[in-house]
């Protein structure tokens, strides 16, 4: 399958090297479509159905009539205005009108993908989707730090940097130097859900926390009977075998779910010391619980008044008729800013704007 940044290479190649001939121009085909030798083939046997064999007579001496080494109607007429953007090149104009070709369009991978539910993918359809979350950025908002940068226009007066610049005026301050607080991104802390009724989705989501989170430095829990950080181990993980080790670290992989009991463990040890204050927290779940929906709202009060937004992520909010009737997730609803599905690739858009929203919404 050709995707549409190979056709774009296709394309710009044709208007800058303007092939005369059948094999010229595959040659230009063969150099920008074709990435692996399995492909040249196949893209052999679909050439000589388009365009005819690179070796006809015709094609590399040119129709009678026309130039020396001019594009041959065999080729020129089956592209449409390939004819002209190469007579163009060449400083000629067509001397006939090009013929249309219904040439068969598949679809990327990727762009079959997009729109499927992660729990509908295979371990290698989850793999293919690797490159694209790389290019995904989670961005939080910015907070002031206690770190600061000179400005002319700040609205504090740095005395230090004051005092020391006037020993070269004789002790007289003559200009104030001023400061402001440097701006960091907010901490970004996501709990995931990894009970039976989850695993699907925890795959995708752990896959998307390895490949775009690392470079913001995020905290990664995992929790179903029990909570997991999974931080230090996917910093270390290569790319190949971050889930595996993943689900080694946490023994807890697709079992029971106790969402209250593993979020008070999370208060109790993490965000007292300071993990979860001032920083987006993500909670990736469906909301069932085999606790009291009264102890998880208990926890989630808590988690709220420390955090600065609290992002809940329930794959199964993409469906028209969800209701939140589970009582976990009812009990939980009152201290999100926002939910969100995140249930494929296209729906990760949603996931990231709203980590990014710059206030809370609750």
């Amino acid at each position: 399958m050709v995707g549409p940044d190979r056709s774009r290479s296709f394309a710009r190649a044709l208007t800058v090297l303007a092939p005369s001939t059948t094999r010229e121009l595959r040659h230009c085909a063969l150099a920008t479509l074709v990435s692996e030798r399995e492909q040249i083939e196949p893209f052999d046997a679909v050439f000589r159905e388009v365009f005819g064999g690179p070796g006809d007579r015709g094609a590399q001496r040119g129709q009678p009539g026309d130039p020396a080494g001019a594009f041959p109607d065999t080729v020129a007429g089956r592209v449409p205005g390939l004819r002209k953007a190469t007579a163009d090149a060449q400083g000629r104009r067509p001397d006939a009108q090009p013929r249309e070709a219904h040439v068969p369009l598949a679809a990327s991978p990727l762009d079959r993908l997009a729109d499927r539910d992660f729990a509908d993918l295979s371990a290698e359809e989850l793999a293919l989707l690797a490159d694209v979350m790389r290019t995904l950025v989670l961005r939080t908002p910015t907070r002031s730090s206690r770190r600061r940068r000179t400005a002319h226009h700040g609205a504090r007066i740095d005395v230090r940097r004051t005092l020391s610049a006037s020993r070269r005026t004789g002790g007289h301050p003559l200009r104030l130097r001023r400061f402001v607080s440097r701006a960091r991104p907010r901490d970004l802390v996501v709990l995931c859900d990894i009970s039976g009724s989850m695993e699907p989705y925890a795959r995708a989501m752990l896959q998307l926390l390895y490949c775009a989170a690392r470079a913001t430095r995020a905290e990664v829990f995992t929790f179903a009977t029990r909570l997991t950080r999974l931080t230090p181990v996917l910093r270390r993980a290569a790319p190949d075998d971050a889930l595996a080790r993943a689900g080694r670290a946490a023994p807890d992989w697709s079992g029971g779910t106790r969402i209250a009991a593993c979020l008070a463990e999370f208060n109790e040890r993490f965000g007292r010391r300071g993990m979860a204050r001032g920083a987006v927290v993500a909670i990736v779940s469906d909301g069932w619980d085999t606790g009291t929906p009264a102890d998880l709202a208990t926890h989630m009060a808590r988690l709220s008044r420390v955090a600065y937004r609290v992002v809940w992520v329930n794959p199964r909010t993409a469906s028209p008729r969800y209701r939140p009737l589970v009582a976990g997730m009812a009990a939980a609803l009152p201290y999100c800013d926002a939910v969100v599905s995140a249930h494929n690739l296209a729906a990760l858009d949603d996931f990231t704007a709203a980590l990014a929203a710059p206030r809370r919404r609750r």
